[in-house]
């Protein structure tokens, strides 16, 4: 007989982005030793994706086991130390001990795909194990444009698991990455969650982002501005709203200045400063 799977809720909770919900709920009884490890592993990603970054660092000491030392490393990569951290983690994968460490493998695979150098994330995480990693590659692969071998992944987590969150995830992922008729479908498996699982902004922004490619923007900015009041500075959220506004030809220079302030590094951030420079430039070739 199947033991039961205790940390099934907390992981749920964490995939589709309740974090806080994670935290409060992660008082599990009757974990054995490596269970209590994962559990305090998603509890401390759980902190990273809220921002918590020197909580993380703090709590986790030199003695903590493998799982918890990669999180927090990406817990300082994230503050700004990135060539400590990367050295670390390099340092660590060539270590024949503890350099097969799924978790290990997942934090670099998130780190590297973070400087967008997918190459080096796929070396560690392209032999997957976990649906994790298998989870992580097909976001790598949508990054790289590379559908075909997103879809590879995706089959492998359908043969382990095809109900799994995670699968149904990266199923709803890939299906907006390739579009069209696919866009229903990533639609449906959000609709899902939400009818499943409390309301989270990663749910609403996924719903949102669907609406948006079936031309319902009206639908998409109801959903944006519930998922606005759960988190002021998601930057997905704000992202999506500024293209929204755009579409309906609504101002939304707000959501840019509150992205500007929050996530200076976002990728839409950096491409309306480039535009702004290259407007200056043509104005002063004109002048």
């Amino acid at each position: 007989m199947a033991t039961p799977d205790l940390l099934f809720n907390l992981r749920n909770l964490f995939y589709l982005g309740a974090y806080q919900a994670a935290i409060n709920n992660s008082d599990v009884p009757g974990l054995d030793a490596d269970a209590a490890t994962e559990r305090d592993t998603i509890v401390f990603r759980s902190y990273i994706a809220l921002g918590s970054y020197q909580l993380v660092i703090s709590e986790i000491d030199s003695s903590a086991a493998t799982s918890l030392q990669a999180v927090k490393l990406l817990a300082l990569y994230l503050t700004g130390d990135k060539e400590g951290a990367i050295s670390s983690l390099k340092e660590w994968l060539s270590d024949s001990a503890i350099g097969s460490n799924p978790v290990l493998r997942l934090i670099a695979g998130i780190i590297f795909m973070h400087g967008q150098d997918y190459n080096e994330a796929l070396k560690h995480t392209h032999s997957g194990g976990t649906l994790d990693l298998h989870a992580l590659n097909v976001q790598i692969f949508i990054k790289m444009h590379r559908s075909d071998y997103a879809e590879k992944q995706l089959k492998i987590m359908q043969q382990i698991d095809e109900d799994h969150t995670l699968t149904q995830l990266a199923n709803a992922w890939l299906d907006i990455a390739v579009g069209g008729s696919k866009i229903r479908e990533a639609y449906l498996i959000f609709q899902d969650f939400a009818e499943k699982y409390p309301m989270t902004g990663m749910v609403l922004n996924g719903k949102a982002v669907c609406c948006m490619h079936m031309g319902s923007f009206e639908e998409a900015e109801t959903l944006l501005l519930e998922a606005l009041n759960k988190d002021a500075k998601d930057p997905e959220t704000l992202a999506n709203l500024i293209v929204c506004n755009l579409h309906l030809g609504k101002p939304s220079s707000r959501f840019l200045s509150q992205l500007k302030l929050s996530h200076p590094d976002h990728v839409l951030v950096k491409n309306a400063a480039s535009s702004d420079a290259n407007f200056e430039r043509a104005l002063q070739a004109v002048a």
